[in-house]
């Protein structure tokens, strides 16, 4: 049986998702995962999303945003500055960036994907050291094999799986979640789709639909008991952004800002030990990375009098795509017997009628 995602409690989200509410809306992108769960101490895996699908090896535009940058993405530097992302990118937890980056550098040798003679993946991190025994270096190489090489289209998984198999959201369990959001066609009728690693948030923060969630499920917050307003939050959050709209490197920049604001819509303002890093890349212009004969290539691009359908397409996908991720997560116990309860859906839904915002339709099943 399916795992339920925020839209089948009779949350209200605001814009129109594409068919499969997911990252993979955005034509070509797919996704891969493996989960790593073993024993009492392994908690943890690796999901991966190629912009173009395995096969085909085309550069995007793309361009990176650090809204609080306590974490890693590697290749984030070459990424701004040639304005180009250049193969698969990883996402798993802060210790094994490192097997995820050479694995994706064998797996590209191996695929003659490497665009330059050299390459710099881009692999990003959430810390799941809470639940995954994370120096026990869970995560190995054929793990990431399998998820790059398993990548699919249409619907994903979302909550224990792949990097997101070990991680905590406003202290409910967290891990993967995704939605997209298709533009009418007097806008352009672009896709943005967003895929979000999701460790990070306080229980008191919590806002779902606008309504103070965690205000009033206090029970089985871990860290804070559900009151403690000035404890430091330290998880994390990534975002990757797809469009298949024509913006050039800068302007995809701009649209990663917004995961910002899609974050702050659940609840989160930031934390000092919370690394908060997003991506965003374009499918289109396929070919313009490495021109015609002369070098030259022949590009659309949106102007910015049209970009703001987009910038908001992007903070209401990441919002839900972060609310996918604690609908769909299980319970959870790992390393050092912790216990993260899942985001309880009845209680929620109490919540959310109390406030006038639980979708009518849901009422009268």
């Amino acid at each position: 049986m399916p795992k339920p995602r925020a839209r089948d409690l009779g949350i209200p989200f605001e814009g129109t998702p594409g068919p499969c509410n997911a990252i993979t809306d955005v034509s070509g992108v797919t996704v891969g995962y493996a989960t790593v769960i073993e024993g009492h101490s392994a908690r943890t895996g690796v999901a991966v999303i190629h912009p173009r699908g395995s096969k085909d090896h085309d550069p995007v535009f793309a361009g990176t945003f650090a809204f609080n940058g306590n974490g890693e993405m590697t290749g984030a530097a070459w990424v701004d500055e040639g304005g180009l992302l250049e193969g698969p990118i990883g996402l798993t937890n802060t210790h094994s960036v490192g097997v995820v980056r050479d694995t994706i550098i064998a797996w590209e040798i191996k695929n003659k994907a490497i665009f330059q003679k050299w390459t710099l993946p881009v692999v990003a991190e959430t810390a799941d050291g809470w639940l995954n025994e994370m120096n026990g270096f869970h995560v190995k190489e054929q793990h990431v094999w399998s998820a790059l090489d398993s990548a699919t289209s249409g619907k994903i998984e979302e909550g224990n799986i792949g990097g997101g198999t070990g991680m905590i959201c406003y202290e409910y369990k967290g891990g993967m979640g995704t939605s997209s959001r298709k533009l009418p066609v007097k806008l352009g009728g672009w896709t943005v789709g967003v895929l979000a690693q999701c460790n990070f948030g306080r229980r008191y923060q919590l806002t779902i639909a606008g309504v103070p969630v965690g205000q009033h499920l206090k029970e089985d917050a871990p860290f804070t008991s559900g009151e403690n307003m000035l404890q430091q939050d330290d998880g994390s959050l990534i975002a990757i952004i797809a469009t298949d709209a024509p913006l050039l490197p800068h302007q995809l920049k701009r649209l990663a800002k917004r995961a910002s604001l899609g974050m702050a819509r659940t609840g989160s303002m930031g934390g000092n030990g919370s690394g908060d890093i997003f991506l965003a890349f374009s499918t289109a212009n396929p070919g313009a990375a490495r021109g015609d004969k002369d070098g030259l290539s022949t590009l659309k691009a949106l102007s910015n009098e049209h970009i703001d359908p987009l910038f908001s397409a992007s903070v209401l996908a990441t919002e839900e795509a972060i609310i996918n991720s604690m609908v769909a997560a299980e319970d959870m116990t790992g390393h050092r017997k912790l216990k993260i309860k899942s985001l309880p859906h009845e209680k929620l839904k109490d919540v959310l009628r109390m406030y006038n915002r639980l979708k009518e339709q849901e009422e009268n099943r």
